[in-house]
């Protein structure tokens, strides 16, 4: 039985994807959803917004990273067997990591190198190329996840390809801007071809006993705008001229169908939500190590942080409750052992 994989990516940096699968991973947790995070980004930056310097240096040893996704691959890559028993890092009761790693990069030259070899049929070349995907199911089973998260880095090279090929649903995060328009572009040709591509290499699969492979089915279930400002509950108007351009360009570029007639955002049934920009409380949550709707009076939330607390807690739900309806993800709670605290 495998978990419905949801990675978050758009090849645009600065849009939010880390920001978006830690707060959404706390929501699901605090509705006790089981989850995994998986922290796919060679720069490990959604692993630093879980845990902090002093658990990172016992993670990362100088010389040796078991305990990483790049420490489950690593015998894989070294040819000294296949992936290794994930560490599932606990976060709290529902919710564990797959630790990021800057090594991770090592990985990219033989993704590379063994994409054109899955079309011969090569054992090793399928094991390569899924491994990413074994792991994650790997982290779910264990953890009895219902879903598993995923964060990557802004490319579209061969790590985020094996990545995507892993994934069942993607999620893009946009900002308003002329850079976001570009990134959906290039994006969905790129998630097509790929997909199409991996449908190639999977009629060439090898019949072996141990080798699970995934769909590589990456389906677009929507977009998020990230931290757009706004003046009396609209976005500025520098922002309009590239908000009222997104539907368009993703029914044509990610969906590959007509843009149809003009429609804004809010209309569209393609945007998962419109985040404002919760004010001063993104700091205040790093520095608090917690999401941003846990924020309380201690941390600093005081004044009119109250009530951005309270906005960004309804937002983070209607947006879980929203992805969960389209991937057909259960929002039924699981019986597990309550641990007095």
């Amino acid at each position: 039985m495998k978990t419905d994989v949801i990675a978050f990516f758009n090849n645009k940096g600065g849009v939010g994807k880390t920001s978006l699968v830690y707060q959404l991973a706390w929501m699901y947790a605090d509705m006790g959803i089981r989850v995994v995070a998986a922290d796919l980004d060679p720069q490990a930056n959604l692993t630093t917004a879980f845990i902090g310097d002093d658990r990172l240096e016992k993670l990362w040893p100088e010389n040796s990273h078991p305990d990483t996704i790049f420490g489950c691959i690593q015998p894989l890559l070294k040819g000294t067997g296949d992936i290794s028993t994930p560490h599932l890092e606990a976060i709290e009761d529902a919710l564990i990591l797959l630790v990021g790693d800057l090594d991770l990069s090592a990985f990219e030259d033989e993704l590379s190198a063994q994409w054109p070899g899955c079309m011969d049929g090569k054992e090793r070349s399928f094991r390569v190329l899924s491994s990413f995907w074994r792991v994650l199911q790997s982290a779910a089973r264990e953890h009895r996840a219902s879903i598993i998260l995923m964060d990557l880095g802004p490319n579209l090279g061969s790590i985020n390809r094996a990545a995507l090929i892993a994934a069942d649903y993607v999620v893009i995060p946009l900002s308003p801007d002329l850079y976001s328009l570009q990134g959906l572009r290039n994006l969905g040709p790129t998630l097509r071809r790929w997909n199409h591509e991996w449908e190639e290499r999977l009629q060439k699969k090898p019949v072996v006993d141990d080798l699970s492979l995934p769909a590589g089915r990456m389906e677009a279930i929507g977009y998020v705008i990230m931290q757009h400002s706004v003046r009396l509950d609209r976005p500025v108007k520098a922002y309009e001229r590239w908000i009222d351009r997104i539907p368009g360009t993703y029914r044509k570029s990610v969906l590959n169908q007509p843009t149809g007639d003009n429609i804004s955002v809010m209309e569209d049934p393609n945007c998962l939500i419109l985040l404002k920009h919760y004010q001063s409380l993104m700091p205040l949550a790093q520095e608090a190590r917690k999401p941003m709707f846990h924020l309380k009076y201690a941390d600093g939330a005081i004044g009119a942080h109250i009530q951005a607390v309270k906005q960004a807690e309804l937002d983070f739900k209607k947006l879980s409750d929203e992805i969960a309806r389209r991937t057909n993800i259960s929002l039924q709670i699981e019986s597990v052992p309550i641990i007095a605290q």
